[in-house]
C-alpha cells in the first residue's frame, strides 16, 4: 500500500488537513499516517458513484464492500479495485454488521435501498464512523429523528446526498441572486419533476436467484413476492422508500429550503394518487401536488409521470419568485429572469462538468456526469466539517426536514389531504393522533424500529 502522510489526502481543495486536525474526530487515528479507511454499504449504482467521486477528491483506502447480492459484490470489489491507489480489492460482506465490526471503517457511506438507510446509519455512527448518507434519509419521520439523535450523541459528522447544495452553477446562483437581495421580497417558490420515472411493467412472480439474499434485502421491510424488478426497481413500491416525493423532490424541497435558509414548514398538505397509470404493479402516485407553507412563503410541488413537462427546460427544478424576478435552477443549469426593466438583464448559469480536470468521469459507466463535481464538492465539504468540527452543509439535521417534509406529504395524500403540523419537540402530528401513529412504519419481525430516546 502507498502510504501517504494524511496532511494530503483531501486533493483539489483550499484547505488542507493536518495530523493534528485529525484528533478532532476523536478515533485513535490520530497519529497514523495513511489513507482513510472507508467501507461503502450497498453496492449498487449510486453508492459506487459516491464512492468514486470521494476517491477522486480523498486519499483513501477502501478497505470493505457490503451488498446482499453477491455477484453485484464481486463485481464492485473488482472496480474498485481498478479506482483506488493499493488496487486492493476491498474484503467483501453480505452482512454490513459483520463489516462494522471487523473492520471497523473510519469513514462509511450508505447507499443501500431507502428503507435500510436508518438501522445501517445508526450503526455506522454507534461504530465510531463518520457517514455519508444517501437521500432520503429515512422512510418513516421517527427513523429519522433517530438517525439525528444517534449522530449528535456520538458527535460523528453524517452528510447527506442532498448535493444540489453543492453544486457550482448553483452555488454562484445563490450568492450573487438571493444572498445579494436581487430578487427583493420571496413569497413563493415551485419544485417540480415531470420526468417518466414510474415503472409501468407488470411481471410474474419468479424464483429469487441464487446470488441475492432476498430476506436481507427486505430486511426491516415486508418482503413482497420477488418479481425481478424488485431488486433494482424497489423505487416503485411505497413498502421501500417514499415514491417520487421522497426520491426527486426531497431535493428540490431541499434546494430551496438551503437557498432561502428555511427550517421546518409551518404545515403540510398534499393531494394525488394514481390517475393514469392503472395498470402496472408500482404503487407510488404518478400524480401528486404537495404544498409546504412556511411563513409568508409556500413552497409548491408538482409531479406527474405522464405528459409534457411545463417547462422543458426545467423538468425537474425549482422556481424562487421574488418581486423583482425569477430565479430557476435545476443540475444542469440556472437562469435569472428579472421583473421589468429596471431589475437587470436575464443571467445564465451553465453547468461545470469538470470533465479536463477528472477525465475518468467521461468513461465511468452510468455515471451522471453533470453531478459529479457536486459530489465531490459535499464530499470534500464533509471531511472538511471533520477537520473543523462543524456541521457539514448537508448536515443529518437537514437531510432530515427535508426527507420529513416529503413523508409528511405522503401522510397527508393517504388521509384525504388534510393539513399536518408536525412539531419536531414532541415528535408528533399536532392534533392528530392518527397521523402521529403513521409517523412509525411497522417493522417486519426481527427487526427493531429505532428511537430517539434509545439510541
Amino acid at each position: 500500500m502507498n502510504q501517504l502522510n494524511r496532511r494530503d489526502f483531501l486533493k483539489g481543495s483550499s484547505s488542507l488537513l493536518t495530523l493534528a486536525s485529525f484528533g478532532l474526530l476523536g478515533m485513535d487515528f490520530k497519529d497514523q499516517e495513511g489513507p482513510l479507511r472507508v467501507a461503502l454499504i450497498g453496492t449498487g449504482w449510486y453508492g459506487k458513484s459516491d464512492l468514486f467521486r470521494l476517491i477522486q477528491v480523498a486519499d483513501v483506502e477502501v478497505v470493505a464492500l457490503c451488498d446482499v447480492d453477491s455477484k453485484q459484490l464481486e463485481e464492485a470489489g473488482k472496480l474498485v479495485s481498478t479506482r483506488q491507489k493499493s488496487k486492493n480489492v476491498p474484503a467483501l460482506y453480505e452482512n454490513y454488521k459483520e463489516l462494522l465490526a471487523k473492520e471497523k471503517p473510519e469513514f462509511v457511506l450508505v447507499g443501500t435501498p431507502d428503507h435500510w438507510h436508518a438501522l445501517i446509519a445508526i450503526d455506522a455512527v454507534k461504530s465510531g464512523a463518520h457517514v455519508y448518507l444517501q437521500k432520503p434519509i429515512s422512510v418513516d419521520v421517527i427513523e429519522g429523528e433517530a438517525i439525528l439523535a444517534a449522530a449528535r450523541k456520538y458527535d460523528r459528522k453524517v452528510q447527506i446526498g442532498t448535493q444540489r447544495r453543492s453544486t457550482p452553477h448553483l452555488v454562484q446562483a445563490k450568492k450573487e441572486i438571493i444572498d445579494s437581495g436581487k430578487l427583493g421580497k420571496i413569497s413563493h417558490a415551485e419544485v417540480c419533476c415531470y420526468y417518466h420515472m414510474r415503472n409501468r411493467s407488470h411481471p410474474d412472480v419468479i424464483p429469487v436467484p441464487a446470488n441475492l439474499n432476498y430476506d436481507l434485502w427486505a430486511g426491516p421491510a415486508p418482503k413482497l413476492p420477488y418479481r425481478g424488478i424488485l431488486h433494482r426497481g424497489w423505487r416503485a413500491f411505497m413498502e421501500y422508500g417514499n415514491g417520487i416525493v421522497g426520491d426527486m423532490c426531497v431535493h428540490m424541497l431541499d434546494s430551496v429550503r438551503w437557498m432561502l435558509d428555511l427550517g421546518w414548514p409551518v404545515q403540510v398538505t398534499s393531494t394525488g394518487g394514481i390517475y393514469v397509470d392503472k395498470a402496472s404493479i408500482s404503487n407510488i402516485s404518478d400524480t401528486q401536488t404537495a404544498i409546504f407553507e412556511f411563513p409568508e412563503l409556500n413552497v409548491v410541488w408538482q409531479h406527474r409521470t405522464w405528459g409534457n413537462p411545463v417547462d422543458r427546460d426545467y423538468p425537474w427544478a425549482f422556481k424562487i419568485y421574488g418581486e423583482n424576478g425569477m430565479l430557476a435552477g435545476s443540475p444542469m443549469r440556472a437562469d435569472f429572469y428579472p421583473e421589468g426593466r429596471n431589475n437587470g438583464e436575464p443571467i445564465h448559469y451553465p453547468v461545470v462538468l469538470e470533465k479536463e480536470q477528472f477525465p475518468e468521469d467521461v468513461t465511468e459507466k452510468d455515471i451522471e456526469i453533470h453531478a459529479a463535481p457536486a459530489t465531490r464538492e459535499q464530499m470534500k465539504d464533509w471531511l472538511q466539517a471533520i477537520e473543523k468540527d462543524t456541521l457539514p452543509v448537508a448536515d443529518v439535521l437537514q437531510g432530515h426536514i427535508s426527507t420529513a417534509s416529503c413523508i409528511l406529504a405522503n401522510l397527508s395524500m393517504d388521509l384525504g389531504g388534510r393539513p399536518l403540523k408536525y412539531d419536531p419537540k414532541s415528535m408528533t402530528v399536532l392534533n392528530d393522533p392518527e397521523a402521529t401513529a403513521l409517523l412509525r412504519r411497522p417493522y417486519r419481525e426481527g427487526y427493531m424500529h429505532p428511537e430517539p430516546d434509545n439510541i
